[in-house]
C-alpha cells in the first residue's frame, strides 16, 4: 500500500494527524512521532518569516522550505503549499505543482473548492496527488478583510457542500476544512467521499486534524489562535535558556 492509499485506508480506523513542519529537524521529529502527514504550508510566511498572513509567500520560499522538510521524513507523506497565482489556470497549476514534487515531497494543496475542481483535475490526472482546502482560505484574507468563519449561512453550507463533492471529483485524496461551524464541517464530513482533515472546525468532527506546530507547541508566542491548546511552551523554553547563557558568560571563570 503506497502511502498515499493508507492515509485513505485510515479513514473510519483511527483520526489522521497532520502537522505542519518548515525545516529538516522539525519534519524528522514529526515522522519518528508517527504523525501520519506533514504539511510545509504557506503558514511558513507567518511563523517563520514574519509576514502578517500567506499572500506575500513566493513559489521560491515554498520550493526551500518543502526541500527542507522532505529530507526529513521517510513514513510520513509530505505534502506542500501551492502559493497565491502559482494555480490560476489548470495549466500553471500543473506546471508548479510539478516544480514543487521536484523537491522530494509526496503531494500538494491547493485552496479553493468548485472553483479549483478543473485544476485538481489537472493536476492528478499528471499523476500528482493533491490535498485539497475548503471552508475559510488563508489566501483570500485580504480580498474578503480578515478571518471569518464560513458555514454560518444556509448558502455557505450549501456552496461547501458543493465544494466537497468538486474536489472529489476531481479526484483529490484529502480535504482540509478551515474555520468552519462544527455542525456544517460534521455534515460535510458525512458527505464526504475523501478523508477530511479539519482546522477550527471543531474537535472530532472530521476524519483528523491539522495544527500548525508553532502554535501546537508554543514557538510563536505572539499570537496563538483561539482553537488550538499548546502542549509546550517552546518560545519561553528558547528565552530562558537564552538568558541563562548570558548570565553565565558574566560569572568569572574559576581558577
Amino acid at each position: 500500500m503506497d502511502k498515499i492509499e493508507r492515509i485513505r485506508a485510515l479513514r473510519g480506523q483511527r483520526p489522521i494527524t497532520e502537522l505542519t513542519a518548515y525545516d529538516y529537524p522539525t519534519a524528522r521529529l514529526l515522522d519518528e512521532a508517527g504523525i501520519d502527514m506533514i504539511l510545509v504550508g504557506d503558514s511558513v510566511g507567518m511563523v517563520v518569516m514574519g509576514y502578517e498572513d500567506t499572500t506575500e509567500v513566493t513559489l521560491a520560499d515554498m520550493l526551500h522550505h518543502g526541500r527542507l522538510a522532505a529530507r526529513g521524513a521517510k513514513d510520513a507523506v509530505v505534502i506542500l503549499d501551492m502559493p497565491i497565482h502559482t494555480y490560476d489556470t489548470p495549466e500553471q497549476a500543473v506546471e508548479t505543482a510539478r516544480k514543487l514534487m521536484e523537491t522530494g515531497v509526496d503531494a500538494v494543496k491547493l485552496e479553493g473548492g468548485a472553483a479549483k475542481e478543473a485544476h485538481i483535475r489537472a493536476i492528478v490526472q499528471a499523476g500528482i496527488p493533491v490535498q485539497a482546502h475548503i471552508g475559510l482560505l488563508p489566501q483570500k484574507v485580504r480580498e474578503e478583510g480578515g478571518y471569518r468563519m464560513k458555514g454560518k449561512t444556509d448558502e455557505e453550507a450549501a456552496a461547501l457542500m458543493e465544494d466537497i463533492q468538486a474536489v472529489a471529483r476531481a479526484g483529490a485524496f484529502s480535504v482540509v476544512i478551515e474555520c468552519t461551524k462544527k455542525d456544517v464541517a460534521a455534515a460535510i464530513t458525512a458527505a464526504s467521499p475523501i478523508p477530511t482533515i479539519g482546522i477550527g472546525a471543531g474537535h472530532g468532527t472530521c476524519d483528523g486534524e491539522v495544527s500548525v506546530i508553532h502554535d501546537l507547541v508554543g514557538g510563536f508566542p505572539w499570537f496563538t489562535p483561539s482553537f488550538i491548546t499548546p502542549r509546550a511552551a517552546v518560545g519561553a523554553e528558547i528565552s530562558r535558556a537564552a538568558k541563562e547563557w548570558a548570565a553565565d558568560l558574566l560569572v568569572p571563570a574559576k581558577d
